[in-house]
């Protein structure tokens, strides 16, 4: 839960935002380039120091408990770090020793994840050589190697071929499934329409709406551009640009 959060750099970025995602749900954060999204998500993973405001984490204060709250998350960026010199087993050991899980269950969990991802036959190759799909999906099974109860992703499908996004997109939801909650940002409409469970648009820091694809197109249709009526055809990038404005 967010709470009258604000983060300025030479403008205003985040701009008194509230803001609550319920447990065990798929949340998209949606806005125009600049409205905000990665900040917020920088700063509820501890990233980024907020400038006022309030983080809560499964009820945790995460001013005042940074390393408790951290402990509950997993934040993978759209350009993710990886340590091209080791193979996707050497990642995960290395991820899982910092997060000091026992080694057994490290194995275990890393042989999971990557069989998942469909890497289990790369486990053995360099990440140097590696397409950027498959860079993204050895970060991906990195953010999850310790089970985080909220996973945050930013753009995680960029450079993803198809079958690399569908896997991606099935791993999130059977997250959720488990009980996990997932907070993605994504320019790609039609992956927050078809997964989220609820979807929240901001633009320059602040949230403008949110609700279920159904709540918003019944919000967008009183919106210029969407002829004032609700006719359940219309698109989230309709209801989008209704609502953000193009």
């Amino acid at each position: 839960m967010l709470t009258r959060l604000r983060k300025s750099f030479t403008t205003v970025a985040v701009d008194d935002l509230d803001l609550e995602v319920r447990a065990g749900e798929l949340y998209a954060l949606l806005g125009p380039n600049g409205a905000g999204k990665t900040t917020t998500l920088r700063m509820v993973a501890g990233l980024e120091r907020p400038d006022s405001g309030g983080i809560s984490v499964f009820g945790i204060d995460a001013r005042a408990q940074p390393l408790a709250t951290k402990a509950l998350i997993a934040w993978l960026p759209d350009e993710p770090l990886l340590y091209d010199k080791l193979t996707p087993l050497e990642y995960l050991e290395f991820v899982a020793g910092l997060w000091r899980i026992d080694a057994g269950l490290a194995a275990s969990r890393a042989e999971e994840l990557l069989r998942w991802l469909a890497l289990w036959d790369n486990r053995d190759a360099r990440c140097e050589g590696f397409s950027r799909g498959m860079k993204q999906k050895v970060a991906l099974a990195g953010a999850l190697i310790h089970d985080p109860r909220l996973l945050i992703l930013d753009e995680p499908l960029t450079g993803l071929d198809a079958a690399a996004a569908r896997q991606v997109k099935d791993l999130l939801v059977e997250r959720t499934r488990q009980g996990g909650t997932v907070i993605l940002t994504t320019h790609i409409l039609e992956v927050a329409e078809r997964l989220a469970d609820r979807i929240g648009i901001i633009r320059a820091g602040k949230l403008i709406a949110e609700g279920s694809f159904a709540e918003l197109q019944a919000r967008g249709a009183g919106a210029d551009g969407l002829a004032g009526t609700a006719s359940g055809r219309e698109t989230l990038e309709d209801v989008f640009l209704a609502l953000a404005g193009g």
